[in-house]
Parts: C-alpha cells; sequence; structure tokens
C-alpha cells in the first residue's frame, strides 16, 4: 500500500525524510550548476541567396542548361558535404581544434550535422510544378559567432561558385559535342565524295547528273542531230544544184565550200552522237551501278540533313554560351549575408541551473516517496481509520526515555557523563 494519499501525509514524509531530501537537494544544485557552467553556447548565422531567372526568355535565347533548378542544386549539396570538402573547410577555419581527441571523420561528421541547406520552392506557373527554386538559405551552427559567421559565407560562396562552374562547363561540353559532331559530319560527307568520285572513275561514269537530266540530254542531242541532218541533206542537195555551165573555177570553188561545211556538219553530228552514245550507255548500263549510284545519293542526302540538324543545334549552343559567358542566364546573388550573431540560440545558463534544481528537488521528493514504500507502516489515527476500516479509540505515543528519543541525543549524554567522570578522578587526584 501507498503511505502517501493525502497533503498531511505528504507532510508527514518531507518531516521524516528532511535529512534525505535536503541532501539530493544540495547535491543536485551543485551539480546542475557544474552543468550549466560547463556547457558551451552555440551561435547561428544564415546566408540567404536568391536564384534569379534568366535575364533573357527562353523563347529568345535558350539557355542549354536544362532541367530543374531544384535538382542542380541537390548536386552542389552532395558535392559540399563531401568528406573531401569539408575537410578542406574545417583546416581553413580551423574548426574543432579544442576537441583533439575526435577523429577526423568524426569532425566531418559533425560539420555535416552543423550546417543545413534549405531551399525556398518558386511559386508555380499555373498548375506544374517547374521544381524551382527562389531562395536558399545556408545556416551554420557553431561554438564562436565569428565562426558561424565565417563558416555560412564559405559554404555560400562555394554554392555560387560551384553553380557558376556547373553551368560553364555543361554549356562548354554541349558546344564542343556539337562542334565535333559537326566536323565529324563534314568528314563524312568528304569521304563520301570522294568515294563516289573513284567510282565513277572505275566505272567509267565521267557523265555527271540522274537518269531524268540525261533523258533530257538526250532529247536536246536528237533535236541537234536531227537539225544537222536537215542542214547536211541541205546542203548536199545544194551541191548537186550547181550551175556547171559556169566556169570550172567557179564551180569548183563552190564545190570545194560546199564539201568543207559538209564536213563540219558531219563533225558536230559524230560528236553529239557520241555524246548521245555515252549517255546511252550510262543509262543502260548494269543495274548494280545504278543501285550503287542511288545508294550514294541516299548516303548524301542523310549526311546532308544530319550536318543541318547538328548544325541548328550547334548554334544553339552557341548562344546559350554566350549568355553563361556574358552572365545573362541563372544566377545566384545574395540578398542576405551572414552576420556575426549577437545572442547564442542555445539555453542561458542561469536557465539550465535553474532547471537542474528543479529536477534535484522533483527527484529528492521521489527517492522519499519510494524509501516510504520500502516501509509502508501505519503511523497515524487516520490511516489506521483509512487502510482498516476501524476507528481507533486512543493513539498512545511512544514512550522512550529522553536520551533514547534520538540518537544524536543519547550520544551526547554520553558524552556528558564521560565529561563528569573525568572532572571527579582529577578532583580526587589532586586531593
Amino acid at each position: 500500500m501507498s503511505p502517501i494519499y493525502t497533503w498531511q501525509d505528504f507532510l508527514d514524509m518531507t518531516r521524516r525524510r528532511l535529512g534525505v531530501i535536503a541532501f539530493v537537494i544540495i547535491a543536485g544544485c551543485f551539480a546542475s550548476l557544474y552543468w550549466a557552467m560547463s556547457y558551451v553556447h552555440q551561435y547561428q548565422s544564415s546566408e540567404v541567396i536568391q536564384i534569379e531567372q534568366p535575364k533573357i526568355i527562353d523563347d529568345l535565347a535558350r539557355s542549354t542548361v536544362e532541367g530543374s533548378s531544384a535538382r542542380r542544386l541537390q548536386l552542389i549539396q552532395q558535392q559540399l558535404m563531401a568528406r573531401a570538402s569539408l575537410q578542406s573547410i574545417i583546416e581553413k577555419y580551423d574548426i574543432y581544434a579544442n576537441l583533439t581527441a575526435l577523429k577526423p571523420s568524426e569532425k566531418v561528421q559533425l560539420l555535416r550535422q552543423a550546417v543545413t541547406i534549405n531551399g525556398v520552392a518558386a511559386a508555380r506557373d499555373g498548375s506544374s510544378d517547374d521544381g524551382a527554386i527562389s531562395v536558399l538559405t545556408i545556416t551554420a551552427l557553431m561554438e564562436k559567432a565569428e565562426l558561424a559567421r565565417d563558416v555560412a559565407h564559405e559554404f555560400a560562396e562555394q554554392t555560387r561558385a560551384l553553380t557558376a562552374a556547373q553551368r560553364r562547363d555543361q554549356t562548354v561540353q554541349t558546344l564542343a559535342f556539337f562542334q565535333q559532331q559537326e566536323q565529324v559530319v563534314l568528314e563524312n560527307i568528304a569521304s563520301l565524295e570522294a568515294e563516289l568520285e573513284t567510282y565513277r572513275t572505275e566505272n567509267d561514269l565521267i557523265i555527271g547528273g540522274g537518269v531524268e537530266f540525261r533523258l533530257s540530254e538526250i532529247a536536246q542531242l536528237n533535236e541537234a542531230i536531227l537539225d544537222l541532218d536537215r542542214e547536211i541533206i541541205s546542203t548536199q542537195l545544194a551541191r548537186t544544184q550547181i550551175d556547171r555551165t559556169t566556169r570550172a573555177s567557179t564551180v569548183e570553188r563552190e564545190e570545194r565550200e560546199l564539201d568543207t561545211q559538209l564536213q563540219t556538219l558531219a563533225q558536230q553530228r559524230t560528236l553529239l552522237d557520241q555524246r548521245r552514245s555515252a549517255l546511252r550507255a550510262t543509262i543502260q548500263g548494269s543495274p548494280e551501278i545504278q543501285r550503287t549510284l542511288a545508294d550514294f545519293d541516299r548516303r548524301m542526302e542523310q549526311l546532308r540533313t544530319q550536318l543541318e540538324v547538328i548544325a541548328t543545334r550547334r548554334n544553339q549552343a552557341q548562344v546559350g554560351f554566350n549568355l553563361e559567358v556574358g552572365a545573362q542566364g541563372e544566377r545566384l546573388t545574395t540578398i542576405e549575408e551572414a552576420q556575426v550573431p549577437d545572442f547564442p540560440v542555445t539555453m542561458s545558463k542561469k536557465k539550465r541551473a535553474i532547471i537542474g534544481a528543479m529536477g534535484a528537488t522533483g527527484l529528492a521528493f521521489v527517492i522519499a516517496w519510494l524509501l516510504e514504500l520500502r516501509r509502508p507502516v501505519i503511523r497515524s489515527a487516520r490511516q489506521m481509520e483509512r487502510e482498516t476500516g476501524i476507528l481507533p479509540v486512543v493513539a498512545i505515543p511512544e514512550l522512550a526515555p529522553k536520551y533514547q528519543s534520538s540518537k544524536w541525543r543519547s550520544a551526547r549524554e554520553k558524552r556528558r557523563e564521560a565529561g563528569k567522570a573525568g572532572r571527579a578522578a582529577r578532583l580526587a587526584r589532586h586531593s
């Protein structure tokens, strides 16, 4: 059964256990003072970075840096929280120098926990969430106010530097990739042209153009040969109609002129006929050659289409590179620089001492109550009536001798008797 039910029981317990309660409270107060004085305050400093959108809209000049700012900042945060990066910051500012017993890995873990990077999402454009971040807050929690300011500013500086380097590297790599691809396609076109020229030479395909072009040229040659045939016939007819009644020298001169004209027309017809035969030979050549030439044309068309697409993308990459070089793209600017905090963010030492004293007081009464539970004795008529339901007629107090009522009184009486005996012995010797 529990001996504490009423306020009178509590006061009675306090009177009986006053020594234990006082001892625990005094010891707890001293422990609280030591705990409060040995605790090191923590100072917090924050730097706020605003993520500015590109000055030129994407419809006019599109950036080659794709992906949401949240993903890019997450990658940068992972780089900042890497072991090598944190160790360099610890060595630069001599952080945790007083904690000589800590290993480097433990110091890195402490710095990871002391620095937080939080982003605030930008307002949505309609119902879609593009993952854009508008504000980035970097907070450092350190034992010294100046150190908290320096660490927060260092992380902010590295965040800006890594962001700029990341965007610049991405645009440079994108531009270099498309330039390389364009050069590869140009080399492939030149190689295909050289291969086509070699194939034409090996197969005596000296006449260029397609089949339709060659057919139209053959038709033109046929008309030209037909005109030459008409002129030849006309010239031959004119030679037969020479007036031979005139002088012989005149007849001979006219025949010579007409023969020269006929010879010239015949040579022209021969050349045109050879040209027509060559065109017919190319048209009526092997089907394998025609398929090979068509394959060359198809491959060349594909390369030219590919070159056009790559050239367009290279121009876009060049525009994105110019935007990043000219600082016209997305930028990180500080809107609130980290300052030296005026007050610590941890609880004051006075409050800690008071809380410790209050805890010691509560612990003292709990200990006293536990001691009462170990010996649940009925100590008063009120407890007797409450526990058994029997009302005692009379309560007889403990009639112990006065010197036995307390250990202190018993020891005092013994010292007093010993003193009297000593004085009597000294008086007997002197007499």
